[in-house]
This record gives structure tokens, sequence and C-alpha cells, in this order.
């Protein structure tokens, strides 16, 4: 059929079937309402997902040629790319530890981070983001901390004049909001020089919230009732958004980040 469905998990189950049909000898599992996981992969589908939308009558036509084009471009280019072609485009994502449900935690390179989470690294390709395995690691001859520095770097690198939306509450407390939108909001928690650009914003330490991939909320420690107030938006943030992360707030200081994971009232 020419349309595509346009609730985002039966659209994810669309596209695994239809990529199936392409690639029988493929493995590939529905893992999240806009993510696949294919031969060990995560392939986002949020861009597929609105390029159907614009045009809902060509939706299986549409599909089908990214698919095609994604399958017989980008990713023999991931196989082959060199550390010098790939270095650049290596960035960090933060997940949770839940991904070693449906992931081998041998095969993907990562490394341990705060709050249940772990941070995961990936190729950013124009039309996907690839996820880098164990494997990859060791063809580039590159340890995970050779990993995290890079990406970190690229990290801090990428836009770096995001804008900051400030908020203030009835209660007295602030909060900095960053909506980029680009795949990377929760990610810039790991920003090289976070607490110098929003520690004076909300008068020193700080917690940031990050329910979700495209979500970075950070509020200052007081009022308790403030915080309170918003840690217990995050939980429900946590549950219904997609690309959930954390439902715990993290603790930022010049020191580092650290977590809170059982030691907040919610």
């Amino acid at each position: 059929m020419a349309f595509m469905p346009e609730e985002p998990e039966a659209f994810a189950e669309q596209v695994a079937i239809l990529l199936k049909r392409m690639q029988p000898e493929y493995d590939i599992d529905l893992v999240g309402p806009r993510e696949l996981l294919v031969n060990g992969r995560r392939l986002d589908l949020e861009n597929l997902l609105r390029m159907v939308a614009h045009e809902p009558n060509r939706g299986s036509e549409i599909v089908e040629h990214f698919l095609d084009q994604l399958f017989a471009t980008d990713a023999i280019a991931m196989a082959d790319m060199s550390i010098e072609i790939a270095r650049p485009r290596i960035m960090p994502r933060i997940q949770p530890e839940s991904i070693f449900e449906h992931l081998s935690r041998e095969l993907v390179a990562h490394v341990p981070y705060v709050n249940g989470t772990v941070i995961v690294f990936v190729i950013d390709m124009p039309q996907m983001t690839v996820s880098i395995t164990t494997e990859q690691a060791v063809k580039w001859d590159l340890s995970m901390d050779d990993l995290e520095d890079i990406a970190r770097e690229n990290l801090t690198a990428y836009a770096p004049d995001f804008d900051l939306q400030i908020v203030e509450s009835r209660e007295g407390g602030k909060a900095v909001i960053i909506a980029e939108q680009d795949g990377y909001d929760a990610a810039r928690l790991l920003y090289g020089s976070l607490y110098e650009r929003i520690a004076p914003l909300l008068g020193g330490d700080f917690y940031v919230a990050t329910p979700s991939r495209d979500m970075f909320l950070a509020l200052s420690l007081d009022p308790a009732e403030f915080r309170d107030r918003l840690a217990a938006r995050v939980q429900e943030d946590y549950k219904r958004l997609p690309y959930p992360i954390c439902p715990e707030l993290f603790y930022v200081t010049m020191d580092g980040v650290a977590g809170t994971q059982g030691k907040l009232a919610a």
C-alpha cells in the first residue's frame, strides 16, 4: 500500500516488515516507538517518519527508497570508514542500562555513567546514526576512553552556540532549558563547558534532568518544593516520551556530574 501508519510504533513495525522483505538475511528488532535494531545497530526512524508525514500518499515508496539508499551507501561506507574519516563524526549519547536487554554488552562500545546509564558512541551519518561496536573500536585501535575523549570533544565543538531558555518558578527556583531538537539535547550533559555556561545562571551547583533523548532541563538546587515538583514531572516524562533515558536528576558541580539515584525525594 502507498500509505504508512501515522502512529510511530505502527510505523516502525511496518518499516521492519519492508526492510525484512528487502533484506531477508538481516536481523531486525523493534526496540522503541521510533527505533529499530538492525544487525545489532540502532536505526533512528524519526527523520523518516517526518519525511513520510510531508507526503503521506507516497509513504511506502519513500520508505523503500530510503532503506534502499541507506543500506546501499551508508552501511557500506561505515564498514570501510577509516578513523581519519570517522573521527569528526563520532558523537556521544546517554542511554539507560536497559539497552543491554536488547544488545550484547560486550559488542557495544560504551563506558559506564551515573544514575543507571551508560555513554554509547555513534557515527553521525547524513541519514542515520550508527552505533559503534567494540569490533570497530578495535579496528581503529581505540580504547573506550579514547572514544569518550573524541566524542566529548566533538560534542563541545558541535553547535557550541546553542540557545538557553531561562524560566523562573513561582517558588523562586530557576530552570534552564536546552531544546535544539537535534538528537543531542540530553547528551549536552556531557558538554565540556556545561558548568561554566549554566552555573552563573542558577547560582552555582545545579541539577539536570534528561528524561528522554530530546530533553535537557537544568534547575537550581533550591527551593526543595521547586526541585521536588520538577523531579515528579521528570518521572512522568520518562514514562511517556520516546527515547527514554533516566527518571532521576543528575547533580552537576565544578568537579563533574554525580548521580542522585535513590537520594532525592520525588
